[in-house]
């Protein structure tokens, strides 16, 4: 196989520390999604969205990659064909564990975004309402996250990869989020094989050609240790 695309959702960092959306007790438990994660939530009291990610930002600066964010990294290092990662997570976890070149389609809570000029920075750890953008100062200043009704990033290039892919996986989403969600269909139209590794099926599991379920910790490593073997 010669291309290899791999999706992951917030499976893959639970074990990390780092908790899905519905966790329960978890961060996002505790604030509405349309309060922290939408445009109009953020119009509305920038102070509470930007103490939502201070806090994430913070979680996510204590997190380490675990078995399966090293495996992909493995991946990437020793599979003769191309490899690209597309992550639905905001964490550096990837990165950490050896990854490059990740397509992180919902942004990164290390990066900030200036809604006044679009420049693009180093997010400090906090993060207030009235930081000036260090490009144009003005206190126009959000975390660089794709928020609900935003468009995701780099979307054209993903798309480029799942026609062209030979082998898709998803790995700890979901199946709700679109247009994530539509990925496998996108690689099974364009002939590829697609698993799924996931602790549960998702909703889009009947899409998948295989399935494959466990703690990512533990179900990563062999799909990758199979791929890298030519079992898979």
């Amino acid at each position: 196989m010669d291309k290899i695309v791999i999706l992951t959702g917030a499976g893959i960092s639970a074990e990390s520390g780092l908790g899905t959306f519905r966790d329960k007790g978890g961060i996002w438990t505790r604030y509405p999604l349309e309060d922290v994660a939408t445009p109009e939530g953020f119009a509305r009291n920038p102070a509470l969205v930007h103490d939502f990610y201070n806090q994430r930002r913070a979680q996510a600066a204590q997190a380490q990659p675990n078995a399966a964010h090293e495996a992909l990294g493995r991946l990437q290092a020793e599979y003769a064909g191309d490899v690209v990662i597309v992550t639905q997570n905001v964490d550096a976890l990837h990165e950490a564990g050896g990854a490059r070149g990740v397509l992180h389609m919902h942004g990164q809570l290390a990066h900030a975004l200036c809604n006044a000029c679009g420049h693009r920075w180093d997010a400090p750890a906090a993060m207030a309402p009235a930081d000036p953008c260090p490009a144009c100062g003005h206190p126009e200043t959000r975390p660089d996250v794709v928020w609900f009704g935003e468009m995701p990033y780099h979307m054209d290039e993903i798309w480029a990869h799942l026609s062209d892919a030979d082998l898709f996986a998803a790995i700890g989403t979901s199946g709700n989020v679109y247009p994530a969600a539509a990925f496998v269909q996108e690689a099974a139209a364009a002939g590829a094989h697609t698993v799924e590794l996931n602790l549960a099926p998702s909703l889009t599991v009947s899409d998948f050609a295989e399935t494959r379920l466990g703690p990512a910790t533990e179900i990563v490593p062999r799909w990758v240790d199979a791929v890298l073997s030519g079992r898979a």
